[in-house]
């Protein structure tokens, strides 16, 4: 069986998600591995565009996970919230704190390294294919209160109750 990441959540209305460096399920750029990680990347998450969100759409949250880890739980790469309904798309490197690219009252939590940014893909030496789900969620309220240091499970948890639609654009990794 193939874990697939959206199997006990909702059925909501699709949008589209796009990217000029990524087409959906093509292998992710080496600036997307990460080199935190030891990889080879750069940790430089992609430009990401969106459109067709469903009406009511006040806030979206941005998540990239990995359900191919070895991990039993899968592996969070990156979680973002609060990104206003006006936000539809995102510069290449905004998972980067220091590059300054999210709007203002954006709120990045804490990756499976606890850094609070993107980390590019690094599947164990190895380990076959891995599929990134960078998925943009469209949600009926304006802001999430998360408790500070919350995991991107808590989020997903926390924006339930509130999902309108979802885009995902699925990127892949191969090793050895």
């Amino acid at each position: 069986m193939v874990n697939d990441p959206n199997w006990r959540l909702p059925e909501v209305p699709s949008f589209l998600l796009t990217s000029p460096e990524l087409a959906d399920g093509a292998q992710l750029h080496t600036s997307a591995r990460s080199g935190i990680a030891g990889a080879g990347g750069d940790d430089r998450s992609p430009a990401l565009n969106w459109e067709g969100a469903p009406a009511g759409t006040r806030s979206y949250a941005l998540t990239v996970y990995d359900p191919d880890a070895p991990t039993g739980s899968g592996f969070w790469h990156w979680a973002v919230y609060n990104l206003p309904a006006s936000v539809t798309g995102l510069s290449a490197d905004a998972g980067n704190p220091e590059a300054g690219l999210l709007p203002p009252g954006a709120v990045t939590l804490r990756n499976e390294l606890g850094l609070e940014r993107f980390l590019g893909a690094a599947p164990p030496p190895g380990h076959g294919e891995h599929r990134y789900y960078f998925t943009v969620t469209a949600l009926d309220v304006d802001s999430l209160d998360i408790p500070a240091g919350s995991t991107p499970a808590v989020l997903g948890f926390n924006f339930l109750g509130h999902i309108l639609g979802r885009a995902q654009l699925v990127g892949v990794t191969q090793t050895a």
